[in-house]
């Protein structure tokens, strides 16, 4: 069976009397409602009372409950540009209210405000550069957090589903506030390597953190054709440890939901690639938890998209699914949309996560419909 999953921000729904019909006009099975989520600076099309919101800063857009977070040294704020302490109950309710299965869309160790609050937890790159919006899971307060976080998400916000995004360490791919890095033409390969961490608890990983260190560096600044290539006889062990940090994070969160929650369904954003650097964390070498789907970035197109989803089928055999992109750069083109599914279809994706139904203008919006009514009810 094919799903179609919509994401969406409180504030979309929020106040906008028309918002639900919207969404479900799309005809999609379901919706990924914002539940935890990073600083963004979003467009609101349709809302009655605004056309943007300006959230400054991470946020939980469920109670922080006292009783929950005290005596944790890493607790999310309260958005201060919403209205509600509960924007997402207030907008999950009227969801489901239309039918709706709703599903939290959790962003874990992405957080600009607690990084710069703890610089200790979060990524620091061999030079000592520190990536603040980047909370690094081998530090025991930040696993503390995120199992907080999923646990409040489940218990307040009682969705049908959750959406693990950025479960594992962040890397150097961020887009931030204002971003000066393109012209540096750093590669992939050199970005993958300014994303290994070396926080306090990284380095207490690695035999000879030093000569590690200088390894990287080397690479980064004499831009090697492969991260092998930088590491030499240490990239096994070096892989071990990147990818042993995210498949520790993710079996604690899978199992902490599978025993509180047993029939919430899990979908975790992944990538087969165990230098991953962005929201999609790697589960290169077993993905070791018990989740319904993972979840494929698509958004730079088919060309680049059809590797990743086959190297993601290589590595397991659970349900994919794509996270296809309806806003820029891609055309308001129902068709092109169409074609570009089917492709992912044939690759063996049997879900499509659509980027976004906030977002995107009355145009976008018909594509995606009619994007929508084209997949076939069911898939090989």
């Amino acid at each position: 069976m094919v799903t179609t999953v919509a994401h969406v921000y409180p504030w979309d729904v929020v106040g906008d009397p028309s918002a639900v019909e919207r969404v479900a006009s799309l005809g999609v099975d379901a919706v990924a409602l914002a539940a935890s989520y990073h600083t963004v600076r979003a467009a609101t099309p349709f809302h009655p009372s605004h056309r943007m919101v300006d959230a400054r800063h991470a946020a939980l857009y469920l109670p922080v409950r006292e009783e929950a977070w005290r005596g944790k040294r890493l607790a999310p704020a309260s958005p201060s540009w919403m209205e509600s302490d509960n924007s997402y109950g207030e907008a999950s309710d009227a969801l489901k209210a239309a039918g709706l299965p709703v599903y939290a869309w959790t962003v874990l160790t992405h957080s600009s405000r607690l990084g710069d609050a703890h610089p200790d937890v979060a990524v620091r790159n061999a030079f000592g550069d520190l990536y603040p919006y980047a909370l690094c899971p081998s530090n025991d307060d930040v696993v503390e957090y995120t199992r907080t976080l999923v646990s409040e998400v489940l218990a307040v916000g009682r969705p049908d589903g959750i959406v693990l995004e950025a479960c594992g360490p962040l890397g150097f791919f961020h887009g931030g506030h204002h971003e000066k890095t393109d012209g540096a033409d750093w590669s992939a390969v050199q970005q993958k390597l300014l994303s290994l961490c070396f926080c306090g608890a990284c380095v207490r990983r690695h035999d000879d953190p030093e000569g590690l260190r200088a390894l990287v560096r080397a690479g980064v600044d004499n831009a090697v054709t492969s991260v092998d290539e930088a590491l030499g006889d240490r990239t096994a062990d070096v892989r071990a440890v990147r990818t042993e940090i995210s498949r520790l994070l993710r079996r604690d969160l899978v199992g902490l939901i599978r025993s509180t929650s047993p029939g919430t369904r899990i979908a975790a954003h992944a990538t087969a690639d165990p230098w991953g650097t962005g929201p999609f964390a790697t589960v290169a070498g077993g993905v070791d938890a018990d989740v319904d789907v993972l979840t494929v970035t698509c958004w730079p197109g088919v060309q680049a998209s059809l590797p990743a989803i086959r190297a993601l089928r290589a590595e397991t055999d659970v349900r994919t699914a794509a996270y296809v992109l309806a806003l820029p750069p891609k055309p308001a083109d129902g068709d092109e949309l169409l074609e570009e599914w089917l492709a992912y279809a044939e690759a063996g994706v049997q879900e499509f996560h659509l980027y976004h139904a906030g977002l995107a203008s009355a145009s976008r919006l018909d594509a995606l419909r009619h994007a929508i009514a084209g997949l076939p009810k069911s898939l090989p």
